[in-house]
């Protein structure tokens, strides 16, 4: 029996689509191996087991079978699934961040790419985001862009490499880096998110975000958008949209 059969892995849904009348392909993030394709065979019948595990933002444990003859497609067969448990259920009004989240990870991970502390930090925000959900967002956005080697170093000007003056202001640009500049945060506030980045230490950067969120905002959208390219986030214009149709009706 191969080892990817045997041995379940922690998991959360990203996102499924229609397979067949009764299947599904579904994309999983997972903690051990990263972000895989599996075929849920079966799982859109009333009476199957997967039907009401495989739903976004529960974490589950899964196992997959062989991968199939065409290693290309990169899609294994999955096996079983059942809640994991751990993480409270996302709150009604942080649900579009939580999509969010998603879509970040399935267009900015690699697929069979393990990212262990990402995994960890992704658990954490979505039990994060109805306590704070500007400071838990803005910590996912970071530790992603940390974990994918797209975020510089924090604690220096990126290319003088000199370190940040405490109340000197920086602003962070998708291809300079962190640089001076007055409309940008005090060196401080860069110094205690890089500290907590090295540290891996969610609560410790939820914390550092937290008084300074919606003035990471803009910078880290514009970060995540220069590396996206062309790709555009759906679940922000959903959200936008929402949000004018509520505006409108309350006239």
């Amino acid at each position: 029996m191969s080892r990817a059969a045997a041995a379940p892995l922690a998991a959360y849904v990203l996102h499924s689509y229609d397979w067949s009348e009764t299947s599904l392909i579904v994309e999983l993030f997972t903690r051990e191996r990263g972000r895989v394709v599996v075929a849920a065979k079966g799982a859109k019948r009333p009476t199957s087991q997967l039907r009401p595990v495989l739903l976004p933002f529960q974490r589950i444990a899964v196992q997959l079978g062989r991968t199939p003859a065409d290693e290309a497609a990169e899609v294994h067969t999955l096996r079983s699934a059942e809640w994991g448990g751990g993480v409270p259920a996302v709150p009604a009004a942080t649900m579009f961040s939580a999509f969010y989240c998603n879509e970040l990870l399935l267009k900015l991970l690699a697929r069979q790419d393990a990212y262990v502390a990402l995994f960890d930090a992704y658990a954490q925000t979505l039990a994060a985001l109805a306590a704070d959900e500007g400071a838990a967002l803005r910590a996912f956005e970071l530790t992603l862009l940390r974990e994918l080697g797209l975020l510089p170093e924090l604690g220096s000007e990126t290319l003088t490499l000199q370190s940040l003056q405490p109340t000197r202001r920086y602003a962070l640009h998708p291809e300079a880096g962190l640089v001076a500049d007055a409309d940008g945060l005090p060196g401080a506030d860069w110094v205690r998110i890089e500290a907590a980045l090295l540290a891996r230490h969610g609560g410790a950067l939820r914390a550092a975000c937290a008084p300074v969120a919606a003035a990471l905002r803009g910078p880290l959208r514009a970060v995540l958008h220069y590396h996206l390219g062309h790709a555009r986030l759906r679940s922000r214009q959903v959200f936008h949209d929402v949000q004018k149709l509520v505006d409108t009706t309350s006239r």
